[in-house]
């Protein structure tokens, strides 16, 4: 299949596209709302002529920060256009830039040749940055037109994608070679982008910029102070963050068993998607647990067992509220979220062993001690237990994730430099 067989196909896909967006929108009902900007229509002013930077959810957005801090920093006279494809994208990017005149926001248009014309004829970029592994063959083909660079920043390529992608030769080479930097974490990433199509002398490995995450010490201190107003600062507390759907089933019968040993624990449960907040508030209840929603303001009392953590914007600090974290993602087949979140908190990390999107960075926290995998409910009871009665233990691992850190730091320098080299060309 080539650019032209795929538009064709993606046009005639679009009666689909459309029920897929309504579905969605029974769910998410944001879903329904600027769907011009789909199409490039009915986009907000944009002033053209900065840096467009693609992130195509929350946890791109949330990885992206840095780098476009940085950037508005080095640049102080270019605008700088953020994209994504999710409305939590969109309400993350909103939160995280809503004092920043100089970010310009919209979703990206879908892939059809006519929409990103239109997008990038009002955009008119000096550089394309794409976050981790989103890529769309017009959109590349048009920046090429134009003589737009387009970056790969922090490009992540498991080796099942780079299957799917390898299918597709005569799609993928050419998308590959239009494009002037992969910035990778690793080099078995490289490998995979260079078999695949994209020239060598375009493709670095410069790490993880996760690991460049920087913690805010105010943070650690809120939520020291609202433990301490819980009177919470001996109770054990657990979080597990970033659940999917047939996990919560799982955490809450591991929290089940761990509160026979200790009925005064409290776990911090934090779905994935905010279209399921409702739903596991309703498990939370159906299972007899005291819950609070964090979005109603009211206090944990003594009697709290189960904080559904139902905010946006909130991760960070409620991993700091907690003693230990379980990341989610990872008991179901779906790759793990990042584990380096609550290891740069110093918090002792637990995931499934479902960790194909972070092959890698779990390998390093594996092999330091800073991560342990479970496989089921007893299992993650039987690690939270441990955490809570042998601190020495969980003081190893929050340290050993931090050496993890530490060791790995400097990706987000390189990428900056590579970009600043397209930049000044």
């Amino acid at each position: 299949m080539n650019r032209t067989l795929y538009t064709a196909l993606f046009y005639l896909g679009l009666p689909l596209v459309a029920i897929r967006l309504w579905l969605r929108a029974r769910k998410a009902p944001a879903y329904a709302r600027r769907i011009g900007e789909r199409f490039s229509y009915g986009m907000p002013v944009m002033k053209p002529g900065g840096i467009w930077v693609h992130a195509v959810s929350v946890g791109e957005s949330i990885a992206a920060a840095p780098m476009i801090r940085a950037l508005l920093a080095r640049y102080p006279d270019l605008p700088i256009t953020v994209t994504c494809m999710t409305p939590t994208g969109s309400e993350r990017i909103l939160a995280l830039f809503a004092n920043e005149p100089r970010i310009q926001h919209c979703y990206l248009p879908y892939d059809l040749p006519c929409a990103a014309r239109r997008f990038l004829d009002r955009v008119r970029p000096k550089l394309a940055v794409i976050m981790e592994t989103e890529l769309w063959p017009n959109h590349i083909h048009q920046c090429a037109k134009r003589g737009i660079p387009v970056a790969l920043a922090n490009a992540r390529l498991s080796e099942r994608s780079a299957r799917g992608y390898g299918r597709f030769p005569r799609l993928t080479q050419p998308m590959l070679a239009e494009m002037s930097l992969f910035a990778v974490q690793t080099e078995a990433e490289a490998r995979r982008l260079r078999d695949l199509g994209a020239r060598a002398e375009t493709v670095e490995v410069t790490g993880s910029i996760k690991f460049d995450l920087t913690i805010d010490p105010q943070l650690l201190e809120r939520a020291s102070q609202l433990r301490g107003q819980w009177q919470a600062l001996e109770r054990p507390v657990w979080i597990a963050a970033s659940t999917h759907d047939g996990e919560d089933e799982v955490v809450l019968t591991a929290h089940r068993q761990l509160l026979d040993s200790h009925p005064d624990a409290l776990l911090i449960l934090v779905p994935r998607h905010p279209e399921r907040f409702n739903s596991v508030y309703g498990l939370c209840l159906q299972q007899g647990f005291a819950t609070v929603r964090r979005s109603s303001g009211d206090a944990v009392s003594a009697n709290t067992s189960v904080l559904l953590g139902d905010t946006m914007g909130e991760l960070l600090f409620l991993y700091a509220l907690a003693d230990s974290a379980f990341v989610g993602g990872s008991l179901v087949p779906n790759g793990g979220h990042n584990l380096l979140e609550p290891a740069a908190l110093a918090k002792p990390v637990l995931s499934g062993p479902h960790l194909f999107n972070f092959l890698e960075i779990a390998a390093q926290l594996r092999s330091a001690g800073a991560l342990q995998e479970v496989e089921d409910a007893e299992g993650l009871a039987v690690a939270v237990q441990r955490l809570f009665e042998l601190p020495l233990d969980a003081q190893r691992m929050a340290e050993a994730g931090l050496n993890v850190m530490r060791a790995n730091q400097g990706a987000l320098q390189r990428l900056l430099d590579g970009l600043g080299r397209l930049i000044d060309r």
